[in-house]
C-alpha cells in the first residue's frame, strides 16, 4: 500500500482525538516568559498530521473496539521481529505489518536503535495496530484495515522555533554552569567550537568567568520543547577573551559561520586546540625528555586525552604525510596555505580516508588519540611549522577569517540578523551580574545591547 491519504472523515476523527488530548492539558500548560513572538514567524512545517506529540488510540482511525495494549522497548541486538516475538504478536501480522511500514520508505529494520518504543494494540481478531516511537516529534503506526491488509501511517509533529536565552556565571566550569541553566550538552558543544579560536577552555577559563547561550528550540503544538536546535549567539567575558558571536550563512556561498559585531568571522586560520575536551600537560619549550633523558627543544604542544578522542584538522591543507614516523608513532603531518604546517603525532589510528595526498578541511576526524612512538602515556603531540621553523601554537598571531564589510551587501544582510538576535537577547534579560543567573524565555523585548556585559 502507499503512503496515507486521509479522507476528511479520518480527518475529522484525529482532529477530534487531538483536541481530547489537549483538552487535558491547556490548562495545565502556562505560557509566561515565551520569546515566540519574537521567533522567525513560519513555523517547521513537517508532512503528515500534527499528531506525533499527541496521546491516541489507534481505534481513532476505525471502528471503536477494545483493544488490549502490549508495549516494549527494542533491546541490544535484537531485530523487531524479535521484539515482536515477545509481544506474543502472531508472526504473519508481525511481518504484514512491518512490511507495510517498511515498503513506504518510513522505516529502515537496519537502522533501528536500542531502546526503540514498540506498542502492539490487539483486539479478538488479532494485531489492531502496531505503533512505533521514533524519537521526538514523529511516530509510526500500521494499522490493520477492513481487508485484513496493513496501512501505513507516518505521523509528525509541526514544530516551531523559539529561542532561549541562557546566561550565568562560570563557578567551576563552563559545562556544569550552562547544562545548570538549561542548555544541552551538544549547545555547550557548539559554543566552544564557536570559542576553540581564542580560548583554551582548560587553563584560560576561571570562576567568575561569565557566559551567554542564544539557542533555538523547537516546540510542538502542546508547548513542549521536542529538542534544541544550533546557537545562534554566544558570549564570553572573562581574564582570557572578551568577545561575543553571531551565527550567520553568508548567501553567496551558504556557508554558516560565527561572526562578531563588526562582521569579523571567529574562524582563523588555524585551530588553536584541534582537540575538544583535553588537557594541556606539556607546552613548547626546552624541557627534559621524559623517555631519552635528554634536555631539548619540545618542538610542539601536548594535550592529554584518553585513547580515542578524536583529532581535528587545525586548518585546511593536504595531508603530506600519514604513516608511522620514527618516536612520534603514527603521525600525520598538513601542509597549509603561505607556508604553514602542522603536524600532529602518537596516534592510535588514523581517519576515514586519511592518506598522503588527501584535502582536508578544517575541523576533519584525521585521526584519534593514543601512545604510539616513544609515549608515556596517551597524548596528542601538536606542532606547527612557519616556512619550515617550529614555533609556538598557543602565542601564534593568526590570520583571520572573513570579513563581512568587504562587501556591502553581505554586511546589511548580516546586521539584520544581528539585530533580531539583539532583540531576543534584551528580551532575555542577557548576561546578569556576577551575583545572579538566569535561564528565561521573556515576553517583551527592550532596547539591545550588543555588548556581552550589562
Amino acid at each position: 500500500m502507499g503512503k496515507t491519504r486521509f479522507s476528511k472523515g479520518t480527518r475529522s476523527l484525529m482532529a477530534l482525538g487531538a483536541l481530547v488530548s489537549l483538552a487535558g492539558i491547556i490548562g495545565l500548560t502556562g505560557r509566561a516568559f515565551n520569546l515566540r513572538d519574537l521567533a522567525p514567524s513560519h513555523p517547521v512545517e513537517m508532512p503528515g498530521p500534527a499528531l506525533a506529540a499527541q496521546v491516541f488510540a489507534p481505534e481513532d482511525h476505525g471502528r471503536a473496539t477494545a483493544l488490549v495494549r502490549r508495549e516494549t522497548t527494542l533491546r541490544r541486538r535484537e531485530t523487531l521481529s524479535g521484539l515482536l516475538d515477545r509481544l506474543e504478536i502472531e508472526r504473519s501480522e508481525a511481518r504484514g505489518a512491518l512490511a507495510e511500514l517498511v515498503d513506504a520508505g518510513f522505516l529502515d529494520p537496519r537502522r533501528v536503535l536500542p531502546g526503540l518504543g514498540v506498542s502492539a494494540h490487539l483486539d479478538a481478531a488479532g494485531l489492531n495496530a502496531l505503533s512505533i516511537d521514533m524519537g521526538p516529534g514523529r511516530r509510526l503506526m500500521s494499522k490493520r484495515m477492513p481487508d485484513g491488509g496493513y496501512q501505513p501511517i507516518e505521523l509528525m509533529a509541526r514544530l516551531e522555533r523559539v529561542p532561549v536565552v541562557v546566561s550565568g556565571t562560570i563557578e567551576t566550569s563552563l559545562y556544569d554552569a550552562a547544562r545548570a541553566l538549561g542548555a544541552g550538552d551538544q549547545q555547550v558543544v557548539d559554543f566552544a567550537q564557536v570559542f576553540a579560536y581564542d580560548v583554551d577552555f582548560q587553563r584560560e577559563v576561571h570562576p567568575g568567568d561569565r557566559f551567554e547561550i542564544v539557542y533555538e528550540t523547537f516546540m510542538d503544538e502542546r508547548g513542549q520543547q521536542i529538542r534544541r536546535g544550533d546557537v545562534q549567539f554566544a558570549a564570553l567575558q572573562g581574564r582570557a577573551v572578551d568577545k561575543s558571536f553571531y551565527r550567520f550563512t553568508t548567501p553567496d556561498d551558504g556557508v554558516t559561520d560565527y561572526f562578531q559585531a563588526n562582521g569579523d568571522s571567529a574562524t582563523r586560520f588555524l585551530m588553536k586546540t584541534p582537540i575538544n575536551g583535553a588537557r594541556l600537560s606539556s607546552s613548547f619549550g626546552r624541557r627534559r625528555h621524559p623517555i631519552s633523558g635528554y634536555t631539548r627543544l619540545h618542538k610542539g604542544t601536548d594535550f592529554a586525552a584518553p585513547t580515542g578522542t578524536p583529532i581535528l584538522a587545525a586548518g585546511h591543507g593536504v595531508v603530506e604525510r600519514a604513516s608511522r614516523y620514527g618516536g612520534y608513532g603514527h603521525y600525520v603531518r598538513i601542509r597549509h596555505v603561505n607556508g604553514y604546517k602542522t603536524a600532529y603525532a602518537h596516534m592510535s589510528r588514523y581517519g576515514p580516508g586519511i592518506r598522503s595526498g588527501k584535502r582536508v578541511r578544517q575541523g576533519d576526524i584525521i585521526g584519534y588519540v593514543g601512545s604510539t612512538g616513544a609515549s608515556t602515556g596517551p597524548h596528542l603531540h601538536y606542532e606547527v611549522y612557519v616556512h619550515g621553523k617550529p614555533v609556538n601554537a598557543m602565542r601564534l598571531k593568526l590570520p583571520t577569517g572573513r570579513k563581512l564589510t568587504m562587501a556591502e551587501d553581505m554586511f546589511a544582510a548580516f546586521q539584520q540578523v544581528r539585530d533580531h538576535i539583539d532583540t531576543v537577547r534584551a528580551a532575555g534579560a542577557p548576561l546578569p551580574s556576577p551575583q545572579s543567573a538566569s535561564a528565561s524565555q521573556a515576553p517583551a523585548p527592550a532596547s539591545a545591547d550588543r555588548s556581552p556585559a550589562p
